[in-house]
């Protein structure tokens, strides 16, 4: 199955790796990162769904872990294949979440699903990527899913720096107007949810959740502040960061959200 336009449009431009320079855009990726590492031991196989260009496969490849990787958007994969160092155990195919017949069942201990759920918009897709992620996943094994949180963007892309229009997303119906939930097309490009919208997702399916992780918090809507941290007032809000990013009372003030589960 291939890309849709807008993601090929989108990805085609967009510069993921230059983002995780900065300090606001890593805070997502040093959160993740440190819960993978909590559950990976010597020797695990990953499998990473939507890998984008790799920054997870080849950091999880150059810690030692033979890693496979699948992507949909074949500008991603050009992009992830120059990033292989020599060396690393690292393979990369294209393929769609929606259909991993080609991996076998119970074959990885960790699984990720780090981008896929961004731009599914149906509760049948998403519970068929999440289903396949489970399935390719060892009993024990332990699956990581992340999710666009919709408050965290709309303060940030909306009431904060007006890229977006707030009262035109009321007005055309992505927003609702008294509860401001949101709803997505693939023309919209990103599906935004709320921790309600997963653990309803997630009610069909017999696993354990083991985290519910707010993976960036208030980084981006502090993106300016952050940025100018020198690296000790950085090392301070991430630790922070770290200690407040499951508590229950913050879980929508952030614009990604990763749920991790146990098979």
């Amino acid at each position: 199955m291939e890309a849709n336009q807008y993601l090929n449009d989108f990805y085609n431009h967009y510069d993921e790796d230059s983002r995780l320079l900065f300090q606001h855009g890593s805070v997502e990726f040093l959160t993740t990162m440190r819960y993978i590492e909590k559950y990976l031991k010597h020797g695990d196989k990953v499998l990473e769904i939507g890998a984008g260009t790799g920054r997870y496969s080849h950091a999880l490849a150059r810690r030692g872990h033979p890693v496979d990787a699948v992507e949909l958007v074949a500008h991603n994969i050009e992009v992830f294949r120059q990033n292989t160092r020599p060396g690393e155990s690292v393979t990369i195919a294209q393929g769609n979440a929606l259909d991993l017949s080609a991996f076998a069942d119970n074959a990885y201990d960790v699984t990720l699903l780090l981008g896929p759920l961004y731009h599914l918009y149906t509760q049948d897709d998403k519970r068929r990527a999440l289903r396949e992620a489970i399935r390719v996943t060892k009993p024990g094994g332990v699956v990581f899913a992340a999710y666009v949180i919709s408050d965290g963007c709309l303060l940030d892309e909306g009431f904060r720096r007006d890229n977006i229009s707030v009262a035109e997303y009321v007005r055309d119906g992505l927003l609702d107007a008294r509860t401001f939930a949101a709803s997505s097309q693939p023309k919209d490009l990103f599906e935004l949810v709320r921790k309600e919208d997963v653990d309803e997702l997630m009610s069909v399916f017999p696993v354990t959740r083991l985290h519910y992780v707010a993976s960036d918090g208030c980084a981006l809507l502090l993106r300016d502040e952050i940025d100018a941290m020198d690296a000790d007032a950085f090392a301070l809000y991430l630790k922070y960061h770290f200690a407040t990013c499951e508590r229950a009372d913050l879980a929508g003030i952030t614009s990604h959200a990763v749920d991790i589960f146990r098979k």
